[in-house]
């Protein structure tokens, strides 16, 4: 992903979008769960709500924390487990590229 998916708001709205920044900050910290479960977790909610480039991203940066494929794929599984089949068909066009 090259382009903010959020530009027009830093645009417009530099206040909402500065508190979009804190909060993903403050969800993001490092300590308690480890960074690569809190990308999984992410990954897994973008892939139950349909966000190709949510899960996309969020492998891309659990990986870079440390997250295997098998664990990706594992966060995929269980993801299908809970909201079923359509989280797979998202997390398969993410992740084509990725794995």
């Amino acid at each position: 992903m090259t382009e903010n998916p959020l530009q027009v708001i830093v645009d417009q709205d530099p206040q909402l979008f500065t508190l979009l920044e804190n909060t993903r900050e403050l969800a993001f910290v490092e300590g308690g769960i480890p960074l690569k479960y809190k990308f999984l977790l992410a990954m897994s909610l973008d892939a139950a709500n349909g966000a190709v480039n949510g899960v996309k991203f969020l492998a891309s940066q659990a990986m870079q924390a440390g997250a295997t494929k098998e664990e990706v794929m594992q966060a995929i599984r269980i993801t299908q487990y809970i909201f079923g089949v359509g989280s797979v068909y998202t997390a398969s066009e993410a992740l084509k590229d990725i794995l």
